[in-house]
């Protein structure tokens, strides 16, 4: 039948226009009239109709869902997770993050970074640099209200802007939260319970080596004589000769 194929697709168009109506009546109280039952779902409901009237009304979103990157610090201490170790932005694909690391006063880099920005107009919100981070100090942000005029500088986030706390973090990702905070006192737990690591043992004294050839002996010490002893020696000693000459001349 001619025409069929149109007929069957405005009868599903007039089913789903049918079944909203129906579901209303269904969840009276609707949300217009303060109920909030389909705003705070987080999938899109099977059937019938459902407009949410932006930005008067925002839907729930999923826990990981995710958009701009943001940068976690400490909220106790204020202190920055971020080491400034530049893998994030080596793993980026459109390379939309630069990283300048800080240096002290002598001039060596330090591990915090002096500026931070992202190029929101490149980002594709992957997530590969919260995946790849070591030190959980880069995360997927919620916020999606980011339009604006101008590119530069509105759109390139610097480091100020992409600095969160840990509180706002656990709120909008808590069960992401509660799986490194138990992971993290697991880890400390298990440093803890290691034992004292022993001082170092002295090592032992070398052999002294043995000497190949025998030292040479001292010269002994002269051996103190009397005048009366001395005399005599002589005495001796001119009878020998003597007695030697007599003999030659024999």
């Amino acid at each position: 039948m001619f025409g069929s194929g149109v007929l069957k697709g405005l009868s599903v168009t007039l089913k789903e226009f049918v079944a909203t109506y129906i579901d209303d009546l269904k969840r009276i109280p609707s949300r217009y009239a303060g109920g909030r039952q389909l705003l705070d779902q987080t999938e899109t409901p099977p059937e019938g109709l459902f407009t949410v009237q932006y930005p008067e009304e925002r839907r729930k979103l999923a826990e990981r869902f995710r958009y701009i990157p943001m940068l976690i610090y400490e909220a106790e201490t204020g202190e920055d997770r971020c080491t400034a170790c530049g893998i994030c932005a080596k793993v980026c694909p459109p390379q939309c993050i630069w990283i300048v690391r800080d240096r002290d006063e002598k001039g060596k880099p330090i591990t915090r970074p002096a500026e931070f920005y992202i190029d929101t107009t490149i980002c594709m919100n992957c997530g590969l640099c919260a995946e790849f981070c070591p030190f959980d100090a880069i995360k997927m942000n919620h916020d999606y209200e980011i339009a604006a005029y101008d590119r530069m500088p509105d759109l390139i986030f610097d480091l100020n802007e992409l600095r969160v706390p840990t509180t706002y973090y656990a709120s909008i990702r808590p069960t992401e939260w509660a799986e490194e905070e138990a992971a993290r006192k697991e880890k400390e737990a298990e440093k803890a319970a290691r034992p004292a690591a022993r001082p170092a043992e002295k090592p032992a004294a070398k052999p002294t080596p043995i000497a190949l050839t025998a030292a040479p002996a001292e010269p002994a010490a002269p051996v103190k004589r009397s005048p009366e002893e001395i005399e005599r020696l002589k005495a001796e000693a001119a009878a020998r000769r003597a007695a030697k000459a007599g003999g030659e001349q024999k």
